[in-house]
C-alpha cells in the first residue's frame, strides 16, 4: 500500500471497505452556531465504556476542519446516525462551507437540545449519540478523534423493549460506498442465526 499514491490508497479503501457507517457530527462553532458535517471514516469501537472514533482528515488547503477544531475547543459533540429521509441533507452538508458558517442554518435543519452535552442534536435523526471528547491522536497525516458516549437518543418504536434489540426494518440506516455520491441502504438484510452458544441478551 505504501508504494501507491495517497489518492490511489483512498480510492481502494473507500471502494472495498464497505459499507461504512456515517457519523453526521454536530459541534458548536466559536460563536455558538451549530456546525454539521458527515464522516464515514467512523465506527463504534467498544462498550466498556462505550466509545466511538472518527477520522476527520483536513481541508483541501491542509487546514483543520471545523469539526475537530470545535471538538478540541468545546470538549463535546454529537454523532447523529443517518437514515434515508435525511440522506440528502447529510450529503449537502458535506459541501465546502466557509469556516464558521452553520450548515444547520444554511440547510434549514432543526435541532433539539442534548441531555449531557451542550451541543444540540439533529431533530430528524432517529438515533443520536452525545459524546465527550476523550482524545485525539495523529498517525502520520491521519487524525483520529475518540469520544465517550455519554447519552443515547433512540426514537420510540425502534427497539424491542424487552431485549433492547433493533426491530427488523425499523432503522433504515444509510452507509457510505465509493464516492463522491454513492450510498447504500440497510434494508436488504439476511439472518444466518445466532452464533454457537449465543443467547439473546435480556434487557439490563
Amino acid at each position: 500500500m505504501q508504494s501507491l499514491t495517497q489518492g490511489s490508497r483512498y480510492k481502494l479503501l473507500t471502494a472495498l471497505v464497505i459499507p461504512r457507517p456515517i457519523a453526521w457530527i454536530t459541534t458548536l462553532n466559536e460563536d455558538g452556531t451549530v456546525n454539521a458535517a458527515p464522516y464515514s471514516f467512523f465506527n463504534v469501537l467498544g462498550n466498556r465504556p462505550p466509545i466511538i472514533a472518527f477520522g476527520p482528515g483536513e481541508k483541501v488547503d491542509g487546514s483543520l476542519k471545523d469539526t475537530p477544531r470545535n471538538i478540541a475547543s468545546r470538549g463535546n459533540f454529537v454523532v447523529n446516525l443517518v437514515h434515508e429521509r435525511v440522506a440528502d441533507a447529510m450529503h449537502r452538508s458535506a459541501a465546502p462551507f466557509p469556516a464558521g458558517i452553520s450548515e444547520v442554518e444554511a440547510l434549514g435543519l432543526q435541532v433539539d437540545p442534548s441531555v449531557s452535552v451542550e451541543t444540540p442534536r439533529i431533530s430528524a435523526c432517529k438515533v443520536s449519540l452525545e459524546c465527550e471528547h476523550h482524545s485525539t491522536i495523529e498517525i502520520g497525516e491521519n487524525r483520529v478523534v475518540f469520544g465517550l458516549v455519554r447519552y443515547m437518543h433512540v426514537r420510540d418504536g425502534l427497539l424491542d423493549p424487552e431485549t433492547f434489540l433493533l426491530k427488523p426494518g425499523a432503522f433504515d440506516g444509510v452507509g457510505r460506498l465509493q464516492g463522491p455520491g454513492w450510498y447504500c441502504s440497510s434494508k436488504d438484510r439476511f439472518d444466518l442465526g445466532p452464533f454457537p452458544g449465543f443467547e439473546t441478551p435480556k434487557k439490563p
